[in-house]
């Protein structure tokens, strides 16, 4: 089956540097941003709802009659994504059974791992196939420069959620470093929390993307990647040949076109 256009909660499938061709499932749909963390390198720009707990964004109603229009689709992995983070979303879990359940592809959720210090996230997100966790810092300092977390959740509480859960999870975890000229020289602390954490994979990136911020260039990528020796399957955006694509750009470009029900 070829493309189709989408509304407010599904999108794509889009190209991804990290899971192939990938169905977006937005299970925020907000107007603007909704995310715990407002990132100096977010390619979807400022956080507009500012949020910490977790609220039904989309029912599930919703999501089945929406996932009935694209049955039979073609693509490698359906991925939460989209206008934020998707754990806020109350129903993840029933979201996540339901969406594999019609479609019959893996379940991606990528996260920023705020939510992680909760029991009832990382049940939720032990439903996925894989999960795409974010660490950009090595300190509190850093953390609140780099991420900007709009709570006082604490960069310590949150390694110990992901610790936690790497701990119980059975699919496939991989950890993703956002690299900018705030934290390149901090690659060595930050490899070795990951060590600790031993996910499955480390995504090492920067944002390619416009944003606030620029990119690092591939040599210090490079040199970047030499700090995580030892860990398993390390890989990094310049060797993708894949681009990400802002779901606020696709799903706009997408509004205009007719739709097609599948």
């Amino acid at each position: 089956m070829m493309g189709t256009s989408m509304n407010s909660i599904i999108y794509g499938p889009v190209p991804s540097w990290r899971l192939g061709s990938s169905l977006g499932i937005d299970l925020l749909s907000t107007k603007g941003k909704t995310c715990s963390f407002d990132c100096v390198y977010c390619q979807l720009g400022k956080t507009i709802h500012r949020l910490a707990e977790r609220k039904e964004f989309v029912t599930i109603s919703a999501l089945a009659e929406e996932l009935e229009r694209v049955k039979g689709i073609t693509a490698d992995y359906i991925t939460f994504s989209g206008v934020g983070e998707p754990t806020l979303a109350v129903n993840l879990s029933e979201a996540i059974t339901l969406a594999r359940s019609v479609l019959r592809l893996p379940v991606a959720v990528l996260t920023n791992s705020s939510l992680m210090t909760r029991e009832d996230v990382r049940n939720d997100l032990s439903m996925a196939n894989v999960v795409v966790a974010k660490l950009d810092a090595p300190d509190e300092k850093m953390f609140c420069e780099i991420n900007r977390p709009i709570t006082k959740c604490r960069l310590k509480e949150i390694i110990q959620g992901m610790k936690h859960f790497r701990e119980q999870y059975q699919g496939r975890l991989s950890l993703q470093v956002m690299f900018v000229n705030a934290n390149k020289h901090h690659a060595r602390e930050i490899a070795a929390i990951a060590r600790e954490i031993s996910p499955d994979e480390v995504q090492l990136n920067t944002p390619l993307r416009p944003c606030a911020v620029q990119p690092l260039v591939p040599r210090d990528i490079d040199s970047i990647r030499g700090e995580f020796h030892g860990l398993k399957n390390v890989v990094t955006v310049y060797e993708a040949t894949r681009p990400e694509v802002n779901p606020l750009d696709l799903k706009e470009t997408l509004k205009r076109r007719p739709r097609i029900n599948t």
